[in-house]
């Protein structure tokens, strides 16, 4: 199958300066929810990845997002997410970005241009085949990430890959390619559109998934989270006043004492 760019063909909407503000918003909305139904179709691939992730963060591995633009911002805000929602170390997943941490708020010029740094970015880390790397990339052509996944393919590395075009060469070089095929954008080529909605939605389902199936969650309730604000503070307290059919007081008391609140419930189910 020859490799056609549909994020950058051209909008399905003409003169979008001389449209309404409703009509614009109404648009980018019509276009918007066409994107979870491009994500069910791919579940499966999702699924063969997160089997593969799960099992190497069980014998000590790690997973990382590489990527450029908003696809390697994308990755950190799911990186960054995790430790403080599930209460895992924040190596267990990492997010790295074309360019370095200056990329996460300004551009960097031609830093995913790069067929060398994200294998050097990757070693910082001290990278081996107990890992797992997602190249996140919405072309599918970003050299950074296609060079780093090959890379990461010699090593024996599990490599996988969330993109928005069929048959691109990031999904010739990871072994669980992910493609979400959404379509052109409202805006032509502006793939933070549909493509970053897409993304974030998969790295959701991926990280969310993922901790599940190591037991970071309880029923349905982050009982591993950090308790690092007082919203999450009071979220606790509830979960045990619910869980352990206590009262506010109490449930605050062991909350202190335990600072956790899967701690919380262990133990006070212990003490009694």
């Amino acid at each position: 199958m020859s490799f056609i760019k549909t994020t950058e063909q051209s909008s399905k909407y003409n003169h979008l300066e001389k449209m309404s503000v409703m009509d614009i918003l109404s648009n980018m909305n019509k276009e918007d929810k066409t994107v979870p139904n491009s994500v069910e179709k791919v579940i499966p691939k999702i699924e063969e990845l997160v089997i593969q992730i799960v099992e190497k963060l069980k014998n000590g591995g790690r997973l990382f997002y590489v990527g450029a633009g908003t696809s390697g911002r994308l990755g950190i805000l799911d990186a960054s997410e995790c430790p403080p929602t599930f209460g895992v170390s924040q190596n267990l997943v990492i997010g790295i970005i074309a360019g370095g941490d200056t990329a996460i708020r300004t551009a960097v010029e031609f830093a995913e241009d790069s067929t060398t740094q994200c294998w050097e970015d990757l070693k910082k880390y001290k990278i081996s085949n107990k890992d797992v790397v997602i190249g996140i990339a919405a072309s599918g052509t970003t050299p950074y990430v296609i060079s780093g996944l090959k890379k990461c393919n010699e090593q024996n590395i599990i490599t996988g890959c969330i993109t928005c075009n069929q048959s691109s060469p990031l999904v010739k070089a990871a072994k669980y390619p992910i493609e979400v095929v959404v379509g052109p954008e409202f805006v032509t080529g502006s793939s933070r559109m549909k493509a970053g909605t897409a993304q974030k939605l998969v790295l959701n389902m991926i990280s969310t998934s993922t901790m599940i199936q190591l037991g970071k969650i309880k029923d349905n309730k982050m009982v591993d989270m950090q308790l690092s604000n007082n919203k999450l503070i009071k979220r606790g307290t509830k979960m045990l006043m619910d869980e352990l059919s206590i009262s506010k007081e109490k449930a605050i008391e062991i909350l202190n004492k335990y600072e956790n609140v899967r701690n919380a419930i262990k133990n006070y189910q212990n003490e009694k």
